[in-house]
């Protein structure tokens, strides 16, 4: 017999990723599992998509927080033991500050990076383990990172698109917006002025790095990675 296929939507509670579950309720021919930090929140999401898609939909919670290491292994876990892999993986998870958000840039910044970049990556790296063949992974970039990139000096420019872009690389130009940002000379040295689209920025080389990645350690498996830059849901 076939395994069940099982797809992951972090940060699902609301927002972009409460409407990809729904859209996955109709379409996805199995498991969605919605996860999000606050298990109350997501329960009750889970009931809410339910309601509105029919008792019938596949649709279970799975708590996650893609900041704590614990909690991403406890989900690795989980469908290792209970469905044997993963077939999609959306990474939705990711934080925003509000424009009107009276934190130092430098914090911002900081928190910004460690959790849509460095936490996404960590997190996307362990369940990408568990992918079967003909898998997919989509990470939701944004076209703030468009802007971002159109904001930088055309030296980190070249940097960002250069298709053999490494990780070590990445994450050194990461650490060094933040270093920038807190020393608050980021401008001077070429950044644009948005922590966010910096992140959206580094989201996506992410993806070209993981794709690149999987298309050398499993040639064979059609396996497809990609990024999006979704609009408003409703």
């Amino acid at each position: 017999m076939a395994a069940q296929r099982v797809a992951v939507v972090t940060g699902a509670n609301k927002g972009i990723g409460f409407a990809i579950v729904q859209g996955l309720a109709k379409t996805f021919d199995g498991v969605v599992l919605l996860t999000a930090r606050n298990e109350q929140l997501g329960h009750e999401a889970v009931d809410k998509v339910t309601s509105l898609a029919g008792p019938a939909t596949r649709i279970k919670f799975h708590q996650l927080d893609i900041m704590d290491e614990s909690s991403v292994k406890h989900l690795v876990k989980h469908l290792s033991d209970e469905y044997g892999g993963l077939d999609v993986l959306i990474n939705n998870a990711g934080i925003a500050y509000k424009v009107a958000d009276t934190a130092p840039f430098g914090e911002q910044a900081e928190v910004t990076l460690q959790t849509n970049v460095f936490a996404t990556l960590r997190s996307s790296d362990a369940f990408i383990s568990l992918l079967r063949p003909a898998a997919r992974v989509v990470t939701v970039s944004s076209t703030m990172a468009m802007r971002a990139l159109d904001g930088c000096s055309p030296e980190l420019a070249k940097r960002f698109r250069d298709p053999e872009l490494s990780r070590e690389e990445l994450a050194t130009l990461m650490e060094k917006f933040i270093k920038d940002a807190k020393a608050g000379n980021h401008t001077a040295n070429g950044w644009p002025n948005t922590a966010y689209g910096v992140s959206k920025v580094g989201v996506t080389c992410l993806t070209r790095i993981q794709a690149r990645e999987i298309s050398h350690t499993r040639p064979n498996d059609n396996i497809l990675v990609n990024c999006c830059c979704p609009g408003v849901s409703r």
